[in-house]
């Protein structure tokens, strides 16, 4: 059940076009067996990355069955045009994200697109 749940959420869910915030999340089960998986989420309309994590989490743990916890933050870069997406800097509030988890994520999600991630940049 508590998979099944999990599974039902999108792994990366960003905005089309532009540069914005993002976060990572790790979505855990409240269930008995301990699950969990991470989600990336980036939208332009945040003006800091706690406005993403508070959305999403909210929303997720309104639903049921979920408790998050934010792993960090940077951001994005997306050009759905060139279909490129870049991943790089940090949040303030949350510290820097595994670029790495992020950028498998978006990968899978955007399998025609160049992603690619650095560590360095705000």
């Amino acid at each position: 059940m508590a998979s099944a749940k999990l599974d039902s959420i999108p792994d990366a869910d960003i905005d089309p076009n532009g540069v914005f915030k993002y976060v990572l999340i790790r979505v855990h089960s409240t269930e008995d067996d301990d699950s969990s998986k991470d989600i990336v989420r980036g939208y332009a309309w945040a003006e800091y990355h706690a406005d993403i994590y508070d959305k999403v989490s909210e929303d997720l743990e309104k639903a049921g069955g979920v408790d998050c916890e934010c792993l960090g933050g940077g951001r994005i870069k997306h050009d759905s045009q060139a279909k490129t997406i870049h991943v790089y800097g940090y949040s303030m509030g949350f510290g820097k994200a595994n670029h790495s988890v992020s950028t498998e994520k978006l990968q899978a999600r955007y399998p025609d697109y160049e992603v690619t991630w650095a560590d360095g940049g705000y």
